[in-house]
């Protein structure tokens, strides 16, 4: 056996096993997550599997998709990724030891004489037998090409699933399995159970269309007289209408949600009480879930993705990140905003200033950056629509003027000393503190959304402030 798949056999051992055919699906995320939450609990293995037999199907890119994924999601495996394709030899090895224990045949029905058989065995209520199961090699026809099937015992087939409980088939619900096609590849199943049994897997959580398949599973791991693994399967995830996440439910891989500014902590966090919970409990840090996660706490009812749950969850651990990396994590989604400076240092030292109160104020990276925007306007920005109308007059000009005039003599530029500048020289014009407030946050922000004006003030810096002000204001004609 490959010395990767060597380890201590009571050690509890998972595994995620994508079909490299595109991006790292949401629900397959979900799947790695629940892995590797379960392995980190009992100081266990979390190995990484490329099914990878469909050979028309997968390709190297989708593979490198998957890696990344799983790497941004901070779902670290055990080892080297194993190729379910390299292991082709290993399947036909059993497949082979299956027909030496009688527990597999030689079936010589071609294409046309299975599908009449199958559909002979489907009216009458019963499963698919293959008339080649108790022929002898004697009565083999020469030259004639065949495939290796699974000799289906004739009763039933009972699994003790860690989620859905007992579940039962009768033995018409399994025709004799193909292991190997006629020329000479494995079927998923022997690949999947040899791979399993090799790689000393011992609990699988996977999700709930692979439940027929445990079964079919379960029928080989006792031909082979393999102790099965702990099976857990786990509704798929829904849309909101209910039905199974599709495309018309929007973002399906992993990366789309990147893109769309989730953090990382944020989406292992939601998906991680996307069918399972402990408690009441809504927020989770890494430790926490690990310390939590069992099987006794997956929910055997499908769950619904809801994107206002997802935000609440993400901004959370947005407003806990540390400010340098949201920094560095915000730089391509300030690529989209439009009239930024264009000064690194400037920008870096503002955003930092301000990162403390902006990433309460957002539930996404993307959110960030328009919090951040009246940080980085270019000036001057031409104020229009509904931005334009506190400074509509000359008199909310002037008044602009008369501020410029008086933040000039402020001594601490701070947000105390600040606000405590507003306040009088809204005394002093004798007007309500929004005759001021108003026509100032159009000339600092230009409508982009911002926080309190003492903070505005002070992140922008004074010559900022005084330079924004000036933009907008009109001097009072002298006497």
């Amino acid at each position: 056996m490959n010395s990767q798949l060597q380890n201590n056999a009571k050690m509890i051992r998972t595994r995620f096993a994508p079909s490299p055919t595109g991006f790292l699906h949401i629900g397959g995320a979900r799947t790695a997550l629940f892995n590797w939450l379960l392995a980190k609990r009992h100081g266990g293995t979390f190995l990484l599997r490329i099914e990878d037999t469909d050979r028309a199907r997968s390709n190297p890119a989708a593979v490198e998709a998957i890696l990344d994924g799983l790497s941004w999601m901070g779902l670290d495996w055990d080892g080297e990724p194993v190729s379910q394709f390299d292991r082709a030899g290993r399947h036909v090895e059993i497949a082979d030891e299956l027909l030496a224990r009688g527990r597999a045949f030689r079936c010589y029905c071609t294409p046309e004489e299975t599908q009449i058989l199958r559909d002979e065995a489907y009216a009458a209520g019963r499963a698919l037998r293959s008339p080649w199961r108790d022929k002898g090699a004697a009565e083999a026809p020469a030259d004639t090409p065949f495939t290796v099937r699974f000799k289906a015992p004739d009763s039933a087939v009972v699994i003790d699933d860690a989620v859905q409980g007992e579940v039962r088939w009768a033995a018409k619900e399994f025709d004799d399995l193909i292991l190997l096609r006629s020329d000479g590849t494995p079927t998923y199943n022997l690949a999947v159970v040899v791979d399993d049994h090799d790689m000393e897997i011992t609990h699988i959580v996977r999700g709930d269309d692979h439940l027929v398949n445990a079964g079919r599973q379960s029928q080989i791991y006792d031909a082979m007289a393999w102790e099965r693994p702990v099976f857990a399967h786990v509704p798929l995830i829904h849309g909101q209408d209910g039905k199974k996440l599709s495309k018309r439910h929007g973002a399906l891989g992993a990366e789309a949600y990147r893109e769309m500014g989730y953090l990382p902590e944020g989406l292992r966090n939601y998906l991680l009480r996307l069918g399972w919970s402990h408690g009441d409990q809504e927020l989770f840090r890494d430790a926490e879930a690990i310390a939590a996660f069992d099987l006794a706490g997956l929910n055997k009812a499908p769950a619904r993705m809801d994107l206002d749950k997802l935000n609440h969850i993400n901004g959370h651990h947005l407003a806990q990140a540390d400010d340098v990396r949201l920094v560095d994590l915000l730089a391509p989604f300030l690529d989209t905003l439009e009239d930024r400076i264009d000064d690194a240092g400037i920008t870096r030292d503002r955003l930092g200033a301000a990162m403390p109160v902006l990433k309460t104020r957002a539930s996404t990276l993307e959110e960030l950056a328009t919090q951040s925007y009246f940080l980085l306007r270019k000036r001057p920005f031409t104020l229009e629509g509904k931005a334009a109308k506190p400074l509509k007059d000359d008199e909310a000009r002037q008044r602009l003027y008369r501020l410029f005039t008086h933040l000039g003599d402020v001594s601490e530029w701070n947000e105390t000393t600040l606000a405590g500048s507003l306040k009088e020289f809204a005394e002093a014009e004798e007007v309500g503190f929004g005759k001021i407030g108003q026509p100032l946050r159009a000339a600092l922000t230009g409508g982009a959304p911002a926080p309190d004006l003492a903070l505005v003030m002070t992140f922008i810096g004074r010559d900022e402030t005084l330079d924004r002000i000036k933009d907008q204001m009109t001097p009072v004609a002298s006497e």
